[in-house]
């Protein structure tokens, strides 16, 4: 858009805006490193459909990921400069009069980040501006499941990192980026909060060698497209409760 039809669109109520965020990580031997920034962006479009009379800025395509830095790649955002990128948004969107700001992440590592920094954000805005961020990754991951085994797959083999929900996301919206004859297991279950924790302490290689949490076996572009539309309602419901 230019900043005319920016402006217009401004006047004909469009005051809402979403701010998309993602990460250049690791995702297994057979993703690529852009998987949640490509994510974030696609569901930003569901998104703003449902909940009408938004836009979306552009996606802060780079977030925190220090726990893959083992893995060649990754690049890292410290979370002091990931919120002042997203502090830089929100104040400059609120300058030109949208009044609500919400921001949402492809890549759960940036969700706890994203809560923590929620109330600066509201400071760094006077309070003029109603700004929300999406945070719970255990409904996401529910969500995922849910998704996977209504579309025929094993909601077993989902974990949250380039397993059979990420992998049919990527055949979905850009199946030339997938390896499928890289297809590997990683960790299979739910992290314990123990693994969790050496997770954020020692990185992903702590829990899972190759860098998957899940299992990618058993992906298709069919459970892709289900889990972007029940996940993108699931950000749309909940930013829709803020009204």
């Amino acid at each position: 858009m230019t900043f005319e039809e920016v402006a217009a669109a401004l006047k004909d109520g469009f005051d809402t805006v979403l701010v998309p965020c993602g990460a250049i990580e690791q995702h297994g031997p057979h993703l690529p490193l852009c998987m949640d920034a490509d994510h974030a962006e696609h569901l930003a479009v569901l998104i703003a459909r449902d909940l009408g009379k938004t836009l979306i800025a552009p996606t802060i395509k780079v977030g925190c990921s220090s726990h893959h830095l083992a893995l060649s790649g990754t690049i890292s955002l410290r979370n002091e400069t990931f919120e002042a990128v997203c502090q830089d948004y929100c104040t400059s969107l609120a300058l030109h009069g949208f009044r609500r700001i919400l921001l949402f992440s492809g890549h759960i590592g940036n969700f706890p980040v994203l809560a923590d920094m929620l109330p600066r954000l509201l400071r760094a805005t006077d309070g003029q501006v109603r700004i929300a961020a999406y945070t719970d990754s255990q409904a996401w991951i529910g969500c995922w499941r849910h998704a996977v085994q209504a579309a025929g797959g094993d909601p077993e083999n989902v974990g949250g990192h380039a397993d059979i929900a990420e992998t049919s996301l990527m055949l979905k919206l850009r199946p030339e980026s997938v390896r499928i004859d890289r297809f590997v297991r990683g960790h299979l279950g739910a992290l314990t909060p123990d693994q969790l924790d050496l997770m954020w302490k020692n990185g992903i290689v702590s829990v899972s060698r190759n860098g998957i949490v899940g299992d990618p076996h058993g992906s298709t572009a069919a459970i892709g497209e289900q889990c972007l539309h029940d996940v993108g309602g699931l950000l749309a419901n909940f930013f829709r409760t803020l009204d």
